[in-house]
């Protein structure tokens, strides 16, 4: 596994034993970063002004891929000992230290956010609803701006609504436009923005 683009392209990444952590693949993160530097709805000049929040973060790959291609910082929010022994080694290996941020956490149980971030992706186990209930909790601490970009993978037959469900806090606007859509193998990668209206 290794950066594959920018700045840290071809720097090898440390990854922790073991199978609950499921890194998402050069080629996949080769194809997602290319949509988003060429895309009609994002391009090069808004990844280099992101604010990138990985979530479910493992070795931190798609964090630390964003910033080797120019984002601004990045914060990473995993709770697994292994993922987190391995996410810090690999800032360590990209030089990433003064960029990014570190939260041992559940994405479901956030702390509140200092701040909101842009390009938000969301890369949890399959099956498990974690890419709406993660969406929820992460809206409802302030973690998102409004118009964030939402990249999600999940299981490439895995249905779900790309929306913040409705909360006592929360009420969600029409189901937003997929800007795009994906499969790569048993994964499928969707994208959208991020959008809320507050009772």
């Amino acid at each position: 596994m290794r950066i594959v683009g920018g700045d840290n392209k071809g720097r090898a990444l440390t990854a922790p034993s073991g199978t609950s952590t499921r890194p998402t693949s050069d080629r996949t993160r080769q194809a997602i970063f290319d949509m988003l530097a060429h895309a009609p709805w994002y391009g090069q000049d808004e990844l280099e002004q992101a604010l990138v929040l990985d979530c479910y973060a493992g070795t931190g790959a798609l964090g630390l891929e964003a910033l080797s291609r120019g984002a601004q910082k990045a914060a990473f929010i995993e709770r697994d000992r292994n993922a987190l022994a391995a996410l810090r080694a690999n800032l360590d290996i990209c030089k990433a230290r003064d960029r990014s941020r570190v939260l041992s956490c559940s994405v479901t149980h956030p702390p509140k956010a200092t701040e909101p971030y842009t390009l938000v992706f969301l890369d949890p186990p399959y099956g498990k609803g974690l890419v709406e209930s993660g969406l929820r909790a992460l809206a409802r601490t302030g973690w998102l701006v409004e118009g964030a970009l939402i990249v999600a993978e999940t299981g490439a037959t895995e249905e779900f609504t790309p929306i913040v469900p409705p909360s006592e806090h929360f009420i969600p606007t029409l189901t937003p436009e997929i800007l795009c859509e994906r499969r790569f193998g048993a994964a499928k990668v969707t994208i959208w923005r991020h959008s809320s209206t507050f009772p």
